[in-house]
């Protein structure tokens, strides 16, 4: 998800004006693709004197490279094409869910330089063993990456919760026991400085951001609502091509809307929760019994849910009934969230995703029982991500202030 540049108003400063137009050309590369000097100066509004200069620091910081010429059939001699390089730039973002931690790495460019993913009992560690572990993950990925001479621009960290993003602080994360931990400051306390700034953000809306870059965004989708199967439900929101965070980001907490008939108790403190019906722990509970090696916490959640699938596939009656009780569940929900939002693409991400192949076709017909108009039809698609989608958007938002900013990548030394 891009920041569409906005005209310049007011006076700038000499330096501020620099930083304006670099983050420009930066932010313009990442829409275009590439393009000669000369075009980029037209589609920019800058001179080509202007674009050139700029062109050159972007280069020494790395973030962009000159190509061979452009082919593209003009009168003259052709122009070398600048594109985004960025491969010597890199964005971190890292997932805590109640089953495990996930790190992952993208440049400039939005590829996947590095990943890895742990099974960790949040629950059962409790904060402070749990934030030594990501701490160590954390630590490695980027070890690993200046190693490597890349530059980190930045940390986001994701929880399932709802954030205090002036202080850092996870307020409040029902299904990992937590509240009101200074998640930024403790994680950050763990390094030796100086090392790269770390942010905090939720689950759900940062694997929105991932999913809307992934394509939607390039077909021209504005509205998008990504849904989490995780132990907790949560839904990223995407509004006229903008994530959505509500005045106090609280919004996409759908899986607390009062759908489950028993009425049983929810992490949250309320009863008759929706994820109660739909969440990972209520699939286990219905697919398994508490004894099956499917509920062990110490194995990757992947290949738990991967067996599972295998299982169904394989005509296990208890599971193929889970998964249809769940899909009507869920159907059911989604309707809800349908007629209140109206997007045009709903992505299902975690478990629904990897059983996806099981769990579309009776969701998508459960939404058109209920649909009233063709105004509120829906595209139901499974995560192009998969269980990565949080950590990727994550790497993606750290990146952002690179786009923001192109001065806070230093100089680098050319080799």
């Amino acid at each position: 998800m891009t920041v569409q540049p906005r005209p310049l108003t007011g006076r700038l400063d000499q330096s501020s004006m620099r930083r304006a137009n670099l983050a420009l050309i930066l932010r313009h590369l990442q829409r275009a693709g590439s393009g000669t000097r000369s075009r980029i100066a037209l589609e920019t509004g800058l001179s080509k004197a202007t674009l050139s200069n700029l062109v050159v620091e972007l280069i020494d910081r790395h973030l962009v490279r000159e190509d061979g010429p452009d082919r593209g059939g003009g009168v003259g001699r052709p122009g070398l094409t600048v594109s985004l390089d960025g491969r010597a730039v890199a964005g971190v973002g890292v997932e805590i869910d109640s089953e495990y931690a996930a790190v992952s790495a993208v440049d400039l460019q939005g590829t996947v330089i590095r990943e890895t993913e742990a099974p960790v009992d949040v629950v059962a560690l409790g904060p402070e063993a749990t934030l030594d572990r990501v701490a160590r993950l954390i630590g490695r990925t980027v070890l690993s990456l200046t190693e490597a001479r890349v530059h980190v621009a930045g940390i986001t960290v994701s929880a399932p919760g709802v954030i205090d993003y002036t202080t850092g602080t996870l307020r409040f994360a029902p299904n990992l026991g937590w509240r009101d931990i200074p998640l930024v400051e403790r994680l950050t306390d763990r390094f030796s400085q100086p090392f790269p700034q770390i942010a905090l953000e939720n689950d759900a809306k940062l694997a929105a951001i991932a999913e809307y870059a992934s394509g939607y965004q390039q077909q021209g989708v504005e509205d998008l609502v990504y849904l989490a199967g995780q132990a907790g439900i949560g839904a990223g929101i995407v509004a006229n091509g903008q994530l959505v965070r509500g005045w106090s980001g609280f919004s996409g907490e759908v899986g607390h809307l009062p759908l489950d008939p028993t009425g049983r108790p929810c992490a949250c403190g309320r009863t008759g929760c929706w994820e109660g019906l739909i969440g990972l722990r209520a699939l286990l509970r219905r697919a398994a019994d508490d004894s099956d090696p499917i509920h062990d916490p110490r194995r990757l959640l992947e290949d738990r849910l991967t067996e599972l699938h295998e299982r169904a596939v394989a005509g296990d009656a208890r599971v193929l009934e889970a998964i249809h009780d769940v899909a009507t569940d869920l159907s059911r929900g989604m309707s809800i969230v349908v007629d209140v939002l109206n997007p045009e693409v709903v992505v299902l991400g975690g478990y629904f995703a990897i059983l996806g192949d099981l769990m579309l076709e009776p969701v998508r017909a459960g939404l058109a029982t209920r649909r009233m108009d063709d105004g509120s039809a829906v595209r139901v698609e499974p995560s192009r991500l998969g269980m990565t989608s949080t950590s990727l958007g994550g790497a993606i938002a750290a990146l952002e202030e690179v786009f923001r900013d192109p001065l806070l990548v230093p100089v680098q030394a050319r080799g």
